[in-house]
C-alpha cells in the first residue's frame, strides 16, 4: 500500500485528489495539510511513501518544504504540483530532490502513474515539462525567464516577497537572520535588474512564480 499525504493551501484541490486516490486499491491517503510548515510536520510524523504538494503555499512553500524533506533524510518522495509548466520550478525542484513535477490541470490517469512511479524510487515529470527541459538542454539556455539566474534560496525569497510578505517572516520561515534575508533581497533585486517588491511580483507573476501579483502603487 502506497501511503500518501496532500499539502495543498486548496481545499478544493486537496478533496478532488482524495477522490481519485481513494478509488485506488493499492493507494492510501493517511493525511491532509493546507500550508508547508503543517505539511512538513505532517510529513515528519506519518512519513508517507509520497507526498503531493502544491509549489505555492503561504509560508513554507514546496520549494523549501522539498529542500527540507531532503536535509533530514526523511523517507517521503515529493511530487510537486503547479498551475505553470515553463517557469523555473522544474528544473530547480529536481535539483532540491523533488521525485516528481505534475501541472494541476493533469488527468487522473497521469497522478496515479506519477505517485506509483515515484513511489518506487524513480523520477517523474509531466511529458509537456520534460519535453521543455530537454529543449531547453538543447538550446543551450534555460527557459527564458530571469528567475534562471537566482540561486535555490534566492528563488525562495523572491517568492515570498512577491507575495508581500515581511523580511522578519522571511527570516523565520527560512530559520535565517534578517542580514541574511536582506543579502538575499539585495542580490536578487541586482539580478533582477529591479529595484522595488512591486515590480518583483508583476515579473514573478508573469513568470509564473505566484498565483496573482501583489497588487499596489
Amino acid at each position: 500500500m502506497i501511503r500518501t499525504v496532500l499539502i495543498d493551501d486548496h481545499e478544493l484541490v486537496r478533496t478532488g485528489f482524495r477522490m481519485i486516490l481513494a478509488a485506488q486499491p493499492d493507494i492510501t491517503v493517511v493525511g491532509e495539510a493546507a500550508d508547508g510548515e503543517n505539511g512538513l510536520a505532517l510529513i515528519r510524523r506519518e512519513r508517507p511513501d509520497v507526498a503531493l504538494v502544491d509549489v505555492h503555499m503561504p509560508g513554507l512553500s514546496g520549494v523549501e518544504l522539498t529542500e527540507r524533506v531532503q536535509r533530514a533524510k526523511l523517507p517521503t518522495r515529493i511530487i510537486i504540483l503547479s498551475m505553470v509548466s515553463d517557469s523555473p520550478f522544474p528544473r530547480r525542484l529536481l535539483e532540491a530532490g523533488a521525485g516528481g513535477y505534475l501541472t494541476k490541470g493533469c488527468a487522473a490517469e497521469e497522478l496515479l502513474r506519477a505517485i506509483r512511479q515515484v513511489a518506487t524510487g524513480r523520477r517523474y515529470l509531466a511529458q509537456h515539462v520534460a519535453e521543455q527541459l530537454a529543449l531547453n538542454a538543447l538550446d543551450g539556455h534555460g527557459s527564458g525567464s530571469p528567475f534562471e539566474t537566482l540561486t535555490a534560496r534566492e528563488l525562495e525569497v523572491a517568492m515570498m516577497l512577491a507575495q508581500g510578505r515581511e523580511m522578519r517572516e522571511i527570516a523565520q520561515v527560512m530559520n535565517l537572520s534578517a542580514k541574511t534575508v536582506a543579502t538575499y533581497k539585495y542580490r536578487l533585486f541586482d539580478k533582477l535588474h529591479i529595484d522595488n517588491t512591486v515590480a518583483l511580483a508583476h515579473l514573478a507573476g508573469q513568470h509564473g512564480l505566484i498565483d496573482r501579483p501583489l497588487t499596489g502603487p
